[in-house]
């Protein structure tokens, strides 16, 4: 294969900065709540603490942080930076973009140094494709980036990954950002050019719009205020007369649309979609890259493999299928098969499909439960599972956390790994995947040494599950731990007219500690 560094000219990710929030909710303390066995979250899934966004951080002033965090550490200045394109599935407005706030934020941060207008110039705007938007925005600036001399980008994921109290995808939850600064010749990662695409409109995960009739949700609060119903259609009666002033029911519209920050979701169908696009999209990528997929293993080109992480180990709990794909074509199968007694099930002795499908997921679990397959996970994947482990899903920065592990564990460990090639496997609901590799430059090790993500996560403090829950209704009337050091969400603007809904943000000054 020719190697990506022929290409004309090399573009990547030049470093990297990651903002998690400093509170945590032990997944145990969940668990104990939910009456649930701790140990299959914790050994089944990889489940052990999740971040929780305090009452003042949303996904705008995690961004910024994280943008801020990465203009610091390389001495950027504003007028330097081209574009922030931002990855959020997690957006509190439907027009202006969530990146938009972030500039704000970082205006008022440099304006003393750079002038009030000082990222007039920039470029922003936000993606959104479910949990791969932070990759759709990565392709999008590396080709800026090589369209042009002295570019200077910057991409950021962040999102608030929630889900309904007590449902299935609640111990998966977690919050923060990660921003990525892409140059030319960039000291950490050189990505290639080619890029697998699989996309299929489906719904596995998505955020509707709900729609409720104005009678329903009178009916609905008269009834757990135990008023007679009888009184809805009497306030409609009386609303149909009032002029439209821009409250929820007195609105012109007959429903009412309502936009929640937890999905609609089906695990199981999710998993699969996942299972079937990073395939698919492999398959695509490989041709592009000069590799044969009917008879190699593309993965040993790879020393590392980066996916995007809705739970620390569902990338081993996914690979299976293309762990048998690879070993058919590189001629192992048969050997592996014979040794640990592997018999893959033909659909033509099986009744129906469903039966199949059953019998077919087994055959794969026994598969990831091999010696040869263990060693695998341990060798390419299981570095990058350690920070989304104590983190929880990032949703469009989940699969960017993942390589910040893979390199912090690198430098922690020893590992040589410039000129190695790591494989991307990214993935959003509804669904797409984005196949693609880098090549790890000179200056790799530099860069990851200044992360300091273990460290920071160490330093994180546990919350009960009084507090979480408090967090996650909404209900925390104050933060719970100091604001300082970092971004804000100071009030969204509740009265009715032109400012309706405006979020205004501010910066507090890290407290200097007494003498």
């Amino acid at each position: 294969m020719e190697s990506i560094q022929n290409q004309t000219v090399a573009v990547g990710i030049d470093d990297m900065a990651a903002y998690i929030p400093k509170i945590y909710l032990p997944i145990e303390a969940l668990a104990r709540e939910r009456n649930l066995e701790y140990a299959k979250l914790s050994k089944g899934l990889g489940l052990e603490a999740m971040s929780v966004a305090d009452a003042h951080e949303d996904v705008a002033t995690m961004a910024a942080n994280a943008v801020l965090d990465l203009m610091e550490k390389n001495r950027l200045r504003p007028q330097d930076v081209g574009r922030i394109y931002m990855g959020t599935e997690s957006s509190v407005d439907g027009s202006k973009p969530m990146a938009s706030y972030v500039l704000d934020m970082l205006s008022q941060y440099f304006e003393a140094q750079h002038g009030p207008d000082c990222f007039l110039h920039c470029d922003v705007v936000d993606l959104t494709f479910a949990c791969i938007g932070a990759v759709d925005a990565l392709q999008n600036t590396l080709d800026w980036v090589k369209g042009g001399e002295n570019r200077t980008g910057i991409v950021v994921g962040s999102d608030n990954a929630k889900y309904e109290l007590g449902s299935g995808g609640e111990y998966t939850q977690g919050a923060g950002a990660v921003a990525l600064l892409v140059r030319r010749n960039p000291r950490l990662i050189a990505i290639g050019d080619a890029w697998g695409v699989a996309t299929r409109s489906v719904h596995d995960f998505f955020k509707p719009l709900r729609i409720a009739s104005k009678e329903s949700l009178l009916l609905e609060a008269l009834r757990l205020a135990g008023k007679n119903p009888q009184a809805a259609r009497e306030a409609l009666g009386k609303l149909a007369n009032l002029a439209p002033n821009g409250g929820v029911l007195t609105s012109s519209e007959a429903h009412v649309s309502i936009h929640k920050e937890t999905p609609v979701f089906d695990g199981p169908y999710s998993n699969a979609c996942y299972q079937e696009r990073i395939r698919e999209a492999l398959e695509h990528f490989a041709p592009q890259a000069g590799y044969d997929i009917k008879t190699e293993a593309i993965s040993r080109h790879w020393s590392k493999l980066v996916f995007h992480l809705p739970y620390a180990f569902q990338a081993r709990r996914m690979f299976p299928e293309i762990y048998l794909m690879e070993a058919k074509a590189a001629g192992t199968w048969p050997g592996l098969a014979r040794e640990n007694r592997l018999q893959e099930p033909v659909r033509e002795s099986f009744p129906d499909t469903e039966t199949f499908e059953k019998a077919y997921a087994g055959f794969l679990r026994a598969i990831s439960k091999t010696e040869a397959y263990q060693v695998f996970v341990r060798e390419k994947i299981e570095a990058g599972e350690r920070a989304s482990s104590l983190v929880g899903n990032l949703y469009t920065s989940s699969i960017f956390l993942s390589l910040m592990s893979i390199l912090e564990a690198a430098c922690t460990e020893g590992q040589e790994l410039e000129g190695h090639l790591l494989g991307f496997f990214s993935y959003g609901s509804g669904s797409k995947s984005k196949v693609f590799e880098g090549e790890l430059q000179p200056g790799w090790r530099e860069a990851a040494q200044r992360f300091q993500l273990a460290p920071r996560l160490s330093r994180r403090t546990a919350i009960d599950y009084y507090t979480y829950e408090q967090l996650h209704r909404g209900q925390a009337a104050d933060s719970t731990l100091p604001v300082q050091g970092e971004f804000f969400l100071k009030e969204v603007c509740r009265e009715k007219g032109i400012r309706e809904g405006a979020r205004t943000y501010g910066w507090k000054e890290k407290e200097s500690a007494p003498v």
